[in-house]
This record gives C-alpha cells, sequence and structure tokens, in this order.
C-alpha cells in the first residue's frame, strides 16, 4: 500500500475511532506507530519538495529543529487527530484563530481545506519559518501576527527555552529549565479575537486566556486547547462550569466532562474540546 493510500486510510479511520483517541486505549499506541512510520517516510528531509498528505493534496514542511524536537514532532497522532477533525467539520468552521501557530503546520492545513486563518505566533523564529512554510505551499491566510493572545492587549516578556522551543511561553505560565532567551512581545486580547474555531496551544496561559472570556464568547466559538498543569484543569473546569460552556476529553475518548478527574493536565493526556453544543461532530463526511 503506498503512503498516499495509506494516509487517506488513516484519516478516514481516525472519525470512526474518535473514542479511541484517549491515550489510554490500546488503539491509541498502533495509531500512534503507523503515523510516526508514514510521517517520518516524508518529511525526514530538509528540502522543499512538496509531499503527498492524504487528503490534504501535497505539502511541502521542510524538516525543522526546535531544539531537541523537530518538525516531525509536529506530526504526532495527536495533532492528526485535530487534523482529521478539520476535515470532518470543513464545512462547519469558516473562520480559524491559530493560536500559538508554531511554524504554521495547522494554519497551512486549514487554508488547504478553505479555511480562512488568523495566526498568532509570538517566536521570531517560528514565525520566520512560517512565514517560508507558508511561502513554498502558496498559501494564503487572512492574517499573520507575530504576537501572543491573552487576557488584555499590551506587552509582555516572552521566554524561549533554547533546549526545546516549542516549549516557549509567556513569563509567569510555568517553571522553564535550561539556556533561556527573554525579550518583549506584542499581545492581542482573547476577546478582540473572535472565529467559529481556536486551536489554542500557548504553553500555560490557557487559563488566563479562557477565564477572561464569558458564556457569549463561546455562544458561536468552539475551541481545541492543551491544559498545561493540573491547577489549569482545575481552573479551566470551575470557570466553563460557572459558564455553563460544555468541555469534552480526548482522555476519556472525547465524553463530555462531568468530573474534574476527566480534564486532561498535560499534553500526554491529549486535548480538550470546548463549545456550548450539545456535542461533538465526528460525523465522517466523504473527502474527495
Amino acid at each position: 500500500m503506498d503512503q498516499q493510500t495509506t494516509l487517506h486510510h488513516l484519516f478516514s479511520a481516525l472519525p470512526l475511532l474518535h473514542a479511541h483517541h484517549a491515550p489510554s486505549s490500546p488503539v491509541y499506541p498502533l495509531l500512534k506507530k503507523l503515523a510516526r512510520q508514514e510521517i517520518e517516510s516524508l518529511f525526514a528531509r530538509s528540502d522543499n519538495e512538496k509531499k503527498p498528505f492524504g487528503p490534504f493534496g501535497s505539502i511541502a514542511f521542510p524538516l525543522f529543529k526546535m531544539g531537541a524536537v523537530n518538525s516531525l514532532n509536529l506530526f504526532d497522532i495527536d495533532e492528526l487527530i485535530l487534523f482529521s477533525f478539520y476535515l470532518v467539520n470543513r464545512n462547519r468552521y469558516q473562520r480559524i484563530l491559530d493560536i500559538g501557530a508554531n511554524i504554521g503546520l495547522h494554519a497551512l492545513l486549514l487554508t488547504k481545506i478553505g479555511c480562512k486563518v488568523q495566526l498568532f505566533e509570538p517566536d521570531p523564529v517560528h514565525f520566520k519559518q512560517l512565514n517560508h512554510v507558508l511561502a513554498i505551499n502558496e498559501a494564503k491566510v487572512e492574517s499573520l501576527n507575530c504576537a501572543a493572545v491573552s487576557s488584555q492587549s499590551g506587552t509582555a516578556e516572552f521566554v524561549r527555552v533554547l533546549s526545546n522551543t516549542t516549549s516557549s511561553h509567556l513569563s509567569g505560565s510555568k517553571t522553564p529549565y535550561g539556556e533561556l532567551e527573554r525579550f518583549q512581545v506584542p499581545l492581542y486580547s482573547i476577546q478582540s479575537l473572535k472565529a467559529d474555531l481556536i486551536k489554542m496551544d500557548v504553553e500555560g496561559h490557557e487559563g488566563e486566556i479562557i477565564l477572561a472570556t464569558t458564556k457569549d464568547y463561546w455562544k458561536n466559538t468552539d475551541c481545541f486547547v492543551e491544559v498545561g498543569s493540573a491547577e489549569t484543569a482545575q481552573r479551566i473546569f470551575a470557570h466553563l462550569n460557572n459558564c455553563n460552556v460544555s468541555m469534552f476529553s480526548q482522555k476519556t475518548g472525547w465524553k463530555k466532562v462531568k468530573h474534574i478527574n476527566e480534564m486532561p493536565t498535560n499534553y500526554k493526556e491529549g486535548s480538550l474540546f470546548i463549545t456550548t453544543k450539545p456535542s461533538m461532530n465526528w460525523t465522517y463526511t466523504e473527502i474527495t
């Protein structure tokens, strides 16, 4: 079976297997291994050659080092799960906020299925590579912002973690280790930004952002967020329950969160989905 067919099958199967997206599921490591094998065979080189990426078509995504990790890690199974959700719902979400865009993989794939994307990435090194990725793929986004998102606009100190720049963050959001660089970055307030769907990966600052929202903010907006700690999970759980906003957890196979112990507390437990809708949509739409 060729790579293109394998990836088509994988993206077709992931929505059907959504109850097995929990990292504790016995199916999960099999999906993880399959995804890694396919991705390494496609994107382990530093060239700009376009490679087939299943139903998304061909993309160029050159190998890029980010300290101890590299761009291959951006294709891990948890990310492919989100990509499959984008595909299933490509006619339901048109305007996307990519908060913590890194080097642009989510944004690139969202443009490939016709979405209008606003990008926010505060690290200038990542932002430069993000622009390169979009350019070599001739991908057009609605706006590009070398900035962070927070509870209010202004400026803040950003901490670049040189050993793993995917772990870089706004100062005070987490405890960093190793060699660091610090500099100021502009902030946009979450209240000023509107979209149908948000992808949020902000390395510990997610609590600050979500606690700045009200129920009205979520009326027409859904969100995938990575939760960085048990303390942040507790804060988000209490706030969204108080706002009568629902949460669905990858940790439990996307079941609705009813108890705090069902919340993900780190990236190893997957994402949290926030919505005022009664359920997540995993209904597969045929992809041509």
